[in-house]
């Protein structure tokens, strides 16, 4: 963080206003000291002079020297505009983190009542508590902070908002984290840079409004006096001698431009690296006692729905499976089919507006909808695709593994650091890399790290979304091989989600093909390139390269592109797609059902098939 903010004074612009703003701390502390005594002496032979080599910006109605005044004032001026900012951040930042942590009527009652504040100039928010709280130091205070505070609510909502659909976010809500503590440690430090450069701007601002307001006597009151205040003394003589308006003028004048042109440095060198640009996800945990019969993981009729333009749209369409102890199922299929959205329905990070429903969604015998988050606890585990975005960039790796044990086991800090080392070193990670950043990891470190988060509990399922995209194959190789030892180690389940089918062949018992929002086919691994019959996985396996392929031909691809998620017709989705279609497959949709012993598929060829051979069978017999 250091370093950058000295980029900043690095620049032209941010060296400059560095050296004014430094310029006026100065005169802040010192000014008084060295000058109030002169400022304050009154002579009687030198009243309302103008401009002389002994006053160069000449004397007031007392004779007292104004120039020195206008150093003096320094302090005030500056230590008001300072406070009022400072008060009017604080509330500002209050108010637009509330709708975090209120109930949600309350926080679009905070929410409105910002929007209507930040419809009105903020000088005449000013003026307007001015007014209310009266003339004096104290009500130019805070008239100004108030005036400050609605834009800085709507700024601090809305990068919240951009911060909160993270997934440490998510995965810290998930695990029993309190909002106020998501708050404070997650969503405001991702955050800071952005107010702390507009606080800079808001600074100059407050600073010429305190000012104003003392320049139309509702701000400093006599025998106090700041710049708004000499400056409206002089102007009553300006067409006499303007250089006692000139001096207080010139003082504002500078002062603004210091803050201002620092607070536009410091966005220019820094407002690139605001995490609204950041994208990412993190594991996440859950848990409970006991095992259902039929799996760790029992999935029934899932769909996830979001609403649209035109009615509801539904990506994923009647999903149904089940993850057994000690098993590892993969998930394949093209971009969009549904594989991804599907984990985090499982995981319960679907964020509103995205309705989740099922006939039957539990882990280990508990409905997932309607558990708690505190009793869901750390029997969960995921890891997401994006390695570099799913870590909190302003916190050590080991402070967010130690979150875990600390809200979920009662370890102390100590403890739980030195749980977090002994869970890295477990995943192949010095345990003394605790204490550095994300982006002091390599890509295939921080895949680890996130394992080595899922591993803070004691995970009965781990679910992988394609946990190995954007790594070279040799860390790869690495990221599925911990994957497997995790597996038959800990007898923890999997549930790999994958686009490339032949990383699912390698290292999976089952394999889901979907496509268009549901399952097309369900099979052991064993037998995908022997007996896969839904024409999709076919066409899938095709697509797959290897040692035998013609390397003169072009390689093997499915014409045409998945549906959109609203574009879903009547009958089967891959038909416009297949080369085997016929008229039932374009107005009729097949359902997913058993052709042998652990395979199912959905297709009416296939079914057409195994029927011709079932009476062919019985024919012969016969």
């Amino acid at each position: 963080m250091m370093r950058r903010w000295l980029a900043v004074a690095r620049t032209p612009v941010g060296a400059a206003s560095l050296v004014l703003l430094l310029l006026l701390l100065g005169l802040t502390v010192f000014a008084p000291v060295l000058w109030g005594a002169r400022a304050d002496a009154i002579d009687t032979d030198a009243l309302n002079q103008g401009a002389s080599a002994a006053h160069p910006l000449g004397t007031d109605g007392l004779g007292r020297d104004i120039l020195y005044r206008v150093l003096v004032a320094t302090r005030l001026t500056i230590g008001l505009a300072l406070l009022a900012t400072l008060v009017g951040v604080g509330t500002g930042v209050l108010l637009g983190a509330l709708p975090a942590v209120l109930p949600r009527w309350a926080g679009r009652l905070v929410t409105s009542a910002v929007n209507v504040a930040v419809a009105f100039p903020g000088l005449l928010l000013a003026l307007f508590f001015a007014v209310i709280f009266g003339t004096g130091t104290t009500g130019a205070v805070l008239a100004i902070a108030f005036a400050v505070a609605p834009s800085f609510a709507r700024l601090t909502q809305t990068l919240a908002a951009s911060v909160s659909g993270r997934s440490y976010i998510a995965a810290a809500r998930v695990s029993g984290v309190g909002r106020f503590r998501i708050l404070v440690r997650h969503v405001l430090p991702n955050i800071a840079e952005p107010l702390v450069i507009n606080a800079t701007l808001a600074a100059g601002s407050a600073l010429t409004a305190f000012a104003g307001l003392s320049f139309l006597g509702i701000g400093v009151q006599a025998p106090s006096y700041d710049w708004g205040r000499l400056l409206g003394e002089g102007l009553n003589r300006i067409y006499v001698s303007p250089a006692p308006a000139l001096g207080p003028a010139v003082a504002v004048v500078v002062a603004g431009l210091a803050f201002n042109l620092f607070g536009e440095a410091a966005a220019a060198v820094l407002g690139h690296r605001q995490p609204t640009r950041r994208r990412g996800e993190l594991p996440v945990t859950s848990a409970v006692d006991h095992v259902d019969d039929e799996g760790v993981l029992t999935v029934r009729n899932l769909q996830v729905s979001f609403p649209g333009p035109d009615g509801w749209v539904t990506p994923v369409r009647g999903v149904s499976f089940a993850v057994r102890d000690g098993e590892m199922v993969g998930v394949v299929g093209e971009s969009g089919s549904g594989k991804s959205l599907t984990a985090l329905a499982v995981s319960r990070l679907v964020e509103h507006p995205g309705v989740v429903t099922a006939d039957r969604l539990e882990f280990l015998g508990k409905p997932v909808v309607r558990t708690p988050d505190r009793e869901l606890g750390t029997s969960l585990a995921m890891v997401f695709q994006d390695p570099m975005t799913s870590f909190n960039p302003t916190r050590r790796i080991g402070g967010q593994l130690a979150e875990v044990s600390e809200q979920h086991q009662g370890l102390s800090r100590k403890e739980a650091w030195k749980r977090a080392a002994e869970r890295l070193e477990s995943v192949r990670v010095p345990g003394e890399r605790v204490k550095q950043y994300p982006h002091e990891f390599s890509g295939g470190m921080r895949q680890r790290a996130m394992i080595a988060m899922g591993l803070m509990g004691d995970p009965r399922l781990v679910i992988a979304d394609e946990p190995t995209t954007a790594l070279d194959v040799t860390v790869q190789r690495e990221v599925l091989r911990l994957l497997a030892r995790i597996r038959s180690e800990r007898s923890t389940a999997v549930l790999l989600i994958s686009h490339d089918i032949s990383v699912v062949e390698r290292t999976c018992d089952r394999v889901l093909v979907m496509y268009a929002g549901k399952i097309v086919e369900e099979l052991p691994t064993a037998e995908l390139f022997t007996a896969a019959r839904h024409p999709y996985t076919t066409a899938l396996l095709a697509a797959v390269p290897n040692l035998e392929t013609d390397r003169d031909q072009p390689l093997a691809v499915i014409p045409g592109r998945p549906p959109e998620p609203g574009e879903v017709a009547a009958g089967c989705p891959f038909a416009p797609r297949c080369p085997l279609a016929v008229d039932l497959c374009r107005t009729e949709e097949p359902v997913l059902e058993a052709v042998e012993a652990g395979h199912r598929v959905a297709c009416w060829r296939v079914r057409e098939q195994r029927s011709a051979v079932t009476t062919a069978s019985r024919g012969g017999t016969a």
